[in-house]
């Protein structure tokens, strides 16, 4: 019996929806969250209301963003998030929701930056370290009676966190396949969380030894060679076949980047607490470049590669109804007429589609970024 024209053309049709939608279930999901400032305003915002679109579009009330990303990157205050949403509980399942998260964050911020006179005659401005250390402590620690302190190992998805070794003067990256493989790269989440934070102008070094003592590291601000970690997870998943093995090509991924907002809104948004440096300015060209760069690679299929900034620090309204620019090819960029809102809601039910992800059973040393860092 033959087919009619009809016929042949649905079949046609739910032939390629079934193939669109094959075609993205091997799609590797990346969440990167910039560090810069000490309140992440921007981040916080795009996060909550990520996790809140996840939920409605899977109409499952308890799901979690780590749920749906095969890997997750973060520096400084960003790392902080980062970690707490990966951070496991004693079932696997994470700690921390992102609006959990995010308000802790927001309520104990004068002391995780509490601010203390130091130097000839009390003049210089420093964060404490004392408080910062106690309430990472209390943060990444199990939550049942005589809980203990959670390692890199504890972590319900692959985490990459960078910082910089003074004593090797070079990067140092923390990842859950190296401490997977060894102990001598494991190390605990609140000391993690604390060298990607430590910069230079507001943290003395942070000096540190894994959880086997035979690796030490002098940590300053993870964020003096990746205050945008997007590039260094995107490396880190092409090269690591053993944890990402269906992964090719830039092609096999979808990336969500989540800014903290431009340096001078971070300045008035912190100006009570200290003034902004060079540094911090320097960075945030660098992080431009890696949008750019990144948002060059994708320009195939841009809905794969999802850049959230803000540019006026506010609300949580005021950060997801503003409109970001894009990078263009040669160093153009473009006002994008969909607001960030719009844009993390579109983001998400693409990743919807793509299903709930797995986490590789067998994490491995082996990565990119691994191989570039010589001071471990």
């Amino acid at each position: 019996m033959e087919l009619s024209k009809v016929t042949l053309e649905i079949f046609s049709k739910l032939e390629h929806k079934w193939l669109s939608h094959y075609q993205t279930n091997n799609k590797t999901r990346i969440l990167s969250i910039d560090g810069g400032g000490t309140t992440a305003v921007v981040a916080g915002a795009s996060l909550i209301h990520l996790e809140d679109q996840i939920r409605l579009q899977t109409t499952d009330p308890q799901a979690h963003i780590t749920d749906f990303f095969d890997i997750i990157a973060g520096t400084g205050i960003g790392a902080i998030i980062a970690a707490m949403i990966t951070a496991a509980d004693a079932f696997g399942r994470p700690l921390y929701t992102a609006r959990n998260a995010v308000r802790l964050i927001m309520e104990r911020n004068s002391e995780l930056y509490k601010v203390k006179m130091s130097g000839f005659f009390r003049r210089s401005r420093r964060f404490s370290s004392r408080s910062m250390d106690n309430v990472l402590k209390q943060v990444f620690q199990r939550k049942e009676k005589n809980g203990r302190l959670l390692t890199l190992k504890d972590t319900c998805k692959p985490l990459l966190i960078p910082c910089f070794d003074i004593k090797s003067s070079a990067p140092f990256v923390f990842s859950r396949a190296d401490a997977s493989d060894s102990p001598s790269f494991d190390f605990e989440l609140w000391k993690v969380c604390h060298a990607t934070s430590a910069t230079p102008n507001n943290f003395k070094p942070f000096n540190f030894t894994s959880v086997d003592g035979k690796t030490s590291c002098s940590a300053v601000d993870g964020g003096l060679v990746m205050n945008n970690p997007t590039a260094a997870a995107v490396t880190h998943v092409l090269h690591n076949k053993r944890d990402f093995p269906s992964v090719n090509g830039i092609e096999d991924l979808m990336v969500l980047s989540l800014g903290n907002g431009s340096s001078s809104a971070r300045t008035s948004e912190n100006s009570k607490r200290s003034t902004l440096s060079v540094i911090d300015i320097v960075l945030d060209g660098v992080s431009d470049t890696i949008d750019q760069m990144l948002g060059n690679a994708f320009c195939g299929n841009r809905t794969d590669y999802v850049r959230i900034q803000a540019f006026t620090l506010g609300t949580k309204k005021e950060v997801l109804r503003e409109k970001g620019l894009e990078s263009l090819p040669f160093g153009g960029k473009r006002l994008l007429t969909e607001t960030n809102g719009d844009r993390i809601e579109s983001f998400v039910q693409r990743l919807v589609a793509t299903g709930k992800t797995s986490t590789p059973s067998s994490p491995g040393k082996e990565s990119a970024v691994t191989s570039v860092v010589n001071g471990r």
